[in-house]
C-alpha cells in the first residue's frame, strides 16, 4: 500500500483544531491520531472521551485511537468506537490483550497492538490472526517532541520481515514517535505503511501545511 498519514491531533492548539481538521480534508490525508493516556500507563494525560466525540463529529476522515492506558478492555465503550476506525491497545498494558483486540473488532473496528520500544517483535507472534497491525513506538510513549530511540528504524525492519515469513506481510505497520523530515525516509525504507505525524513534520506554522503535506508524501 502506498504510505499514509495520521496526524497526532494532541499536537494541534485548541483554539486551532477545526482549521487543522479542514486542512487535513483539502489535503486528502488519510487519519486523525488521537493520542488517549490515563497518567499511569505513561506519565502524562492526554485526550479523554470528550475529546475524541468532538474531532469524530467534526471530520469524516477515520480516526485513529491509540489508547496508552492501563487495562484498556474496560475502558473500550467509552469511546463509542466506529465502523472503519483503527484503535490500539498497549501489549504490556493488559494481562487480557485478546480480550481487548476482540472487543474492538466487535465493534467493526480495525484492531491494533502496539509495542513499546523494549517490547520484543516476537510479542506479536499469538496475536497475529487477531490483529489488523502493529503500532511501532519508536520513543518511550507519553509524550510529544522526543527523539528517536536509534534501534527503532531496525526494529520497524525486523517487523516487516517477522510478519512476512509468517505470512502475516498484509497487516500494517504503523511508526509513531519522531516522524521527522530526517527519519520519513528511513522509516520508509524499512517499511513503514502509516506515519504518525507530529510537531517535527506536519505542525510547524513557519511552512504552509499544503507544502508539509506534499513533502511528506514525496518521502513515502
Amino acid at each position: 500500500m502506498a504510505g499514509k498519514i495520521a496526524p497526532s491531533m494532541m499536537c494541534a492548539p485548541l483554539d486551532r483544531i477545526s482549521y487543522y481538521v479542514k486542512e487535513f480534508e483539502k489535503n486528502q490525508i488519510e487519519f486523525l491520531h488521537a493520542d488517549v493516556m490515563d497518567g499511569h500507563f505513561v506519565p502524562n494525560m492526554m485526550l479523554g472521551t470528550a475529546y475524541i466525540c468532538s474531532l469524530r463529529s467534526m471530520t469524516d476522515i477515520p480516526l485513529d485511537i491509540h489508547l496508552m492506558v492501563e487495562n484498556p478492555e474496560t475502558k473500550l465503550d467509552w469511546f463509542d468506537i466506529q465502523p472503519g476506525e483503527y484503535v490500539s491497545v498497549h501489549y504490556e498494558s493488559t494481562p487480557h490483550v485478546h480480550r481487548a483486540l476482540q472487543t474492538i473488532k466487535n465493534k467493526g473496528a480495525k484492531a491494533m497492538v502496539a509495542l513499546n520500544p523494549a517490547t520484543p517483535v516476537e510479542s506479536l507472534k499469538y496475536l497475529l490472526p487477531d490483529i489488523d497491525g502493529v503500532v511501532l513506538m519508536t520513543v518511550n510513549p507519553g509524550f510529544a517532541g522526543q527523539k528517536l530511540i536509534p534501534q527503532g528504524i531496525d526494529k520497524i525492519r525486523d517487523t516487516r520481515a517477522y510478519l512476512e515469513e509468517r505470512g502475516y506481510g498484509d497487516l500494517l505497520i504503523e511508526v509513531d514517535g519522531n516522524v521527522s523530515w530526517e527519519n520519513i525516509p528511513k522509516m520508509a525504507a524499512a517499511g513503514t505503511d502509516i506515519y504518525v505525524a507530529g510537531t517535527s513534520s506536519l505542525f510547524n506554522d513557519k511552512v504552509p501545511l499544503d507544502e508539509s503535506v506534499a513533502r511528506f508524501r514525496s518521502l513515502i
